[in-house]
């Protein structure tokens, strides 16, 4: 049972340290003394921790809760809260004009107006994350490659590759930018490549067997986490858009009688308008979901607050939970599971490839509209989440046909 400000409150102390659960890991600590201790315990790697969240009063239980929320935020980032903290404060203590992050938030808000919302917040939370708790203190002039190194190979090493590379193009960034400012002489980020495995294209982990689809289908479905989590979880494989289309779609932009999604250009990689025919199994979940997230902008909202939407790597971290290691599958793996089998399936190439999204490199083809082809991929759409409802039952014999006319 959750605590309340009451219980909290008169909580008394004992001849012996006395905790009260709250929820989600969180607990209150009661100490002989009179002390009262907030503290978050969590799993990372397999092992047991935990975190101390302050005391209350001067931490309030609205503030310890929040403070839980956030860690667990980073857990779900592949991040540990207590080591992210550790680096953090170290870093916080060494921080001068010329030090790392310094130049990088001047270099930011130099250069971010230009960019589009979606992009500039990626990279600030980027160096947020996972940059400045490890070098923002430093003086930009002192960082090594092997410094960079070590903060690229952590990234690495929770199964987000992408994210490295794209951390040290932008420390590089950063770097030359302090170079032209006369505050660095090299850019370390220089010798790194080739120190990084290449990315495989668009080739993220995916599964494509129809019974491995049927058992990841199964687990989706016994899912655990948050409500909101678990629809954005069942709706990946119905609509294949990417990630950062999924979490950031808003109920403005779906209309639900006419089963119909249309992300506007400016969130779309190509920054034209997309269209998404949503099956009646889409709709369903939407419908369903609506109750609990309707009356606010997102159809996915956070955890923390309903004004932003999904962390980038929920659905990620959701698979991560279910099983799914690094190299198995993603939440880009979607995509390439609905391209696979609907090209095997003889469904029109220019259907599959509109629905994707992806760009048409044909001069005359690309002149055309997208609604040319939003009848066949309708019917497409339908086929495919009837497809997945076969292969999520469990006596179902796993096929890769369908019905493709």
């Amino acid at each position: 049972m959750a605590l309340t400000d009451t219980a909290v409150r008169n909580a008394k102390a004992g001849t012996a340290p006395k905790s009260m659960a709250d929820d989600r890991g969180l607990s209150l600590l009661v100490q002989p003394s009179g002390g009262k201790w907030w503290r978050f315990r969590y799993r990372f790697d397999g092992k047991q921790k935990m975190l101390s969240l302050g005391v209350y009063p001067d931490v309030s239980l609205k503030q310890a809760r929040e403070r839980r929320d956030a860690a667990r935020r980073l857990l779900a980032e592949g991040i540990d809260p207590g080591e992210h903290r550790k680096a953090t404060k170290t870093m916080a203590a060494n921080r001068t004009e010329d030090s790392f992050e310094a130049v990088a938030r001047e270099w930011f808000a130099k250069f971010s107006p230009r960019w589009a919302e979606s992009h500039a917040s990626k990279v600030i939370r980027r160096f947020d994350l996972d940059v400045f708790p490890w070098l923002g203190g430093l003086p930009v002039n002192e960082i090594s490659s092997k410094e960079l190194l070590a903060v690229l190979r952590r990234i690495e090493e929770r199964g987000t590759l992408e994210t490295a590379h794209k951390a040290r193009q932008n420390c590089g960034q950063v770097f030359r930018y302090a170079i032209a400012t006369g505050r660095a002489e090299n850019d370390p980020s220089v010798a790194l490549r080739g120190a990084l495995p290449p990315l495989a294209g668009n080739n993220f982990p995916t599964i494509t067997d129809p019974k491995a689809i049927g058992e990841l289908l199964r687990a989706i479905d016994g899912y655990s986490g948050s409500y909101v989590s678990k629809a954005a979880l069942r709706l990946a494989p119905l609509v294949f858009v990417r990630p950062g289309e999924l979490r950031q779609a808003e109920w403005s932009e779906i209309d639900l009688d006419t089963a119909t999604w249309i992300i506007p250009g400016e969130k779309m990689k190509a920054r034209k308008k997309h269209v998404v025919p949503l099956s009646t199994q889409s709709v369903a979940i939407l419908r369903e979901l609506y109750p609990l997230t309707g009356r606010g902008r997102f159809v996915f909202p956070g955890e923390r607050s309903a004004d932003r939407p999904l962390s980038e790597n929920t659905v990620l971290a959701a698979l991560r939970r279910l099983g799914y290691e690094k190299g198995m599958m993603t939440g880009h793996g979607f995509r390439a599971m609905a391209s696979t089998l609907l090209n095997e399936q003889g469904f029109n190439k220019d259907w599959v490839e509109r629905q994707l999204a992806h760009g048409e490199r044909n001069a005359i083809r690309a002149a055309y509209d997208h609604a040319e082809h939003l009848p066949g991929r309708r019917k497409m759409m339908q086929c495919w989440a009837d497809y997945l409802d076969k292969l999520a039952e469990r006596n179902a014999e796993p096929s890769r046909k369908t019905a493709a006319t």
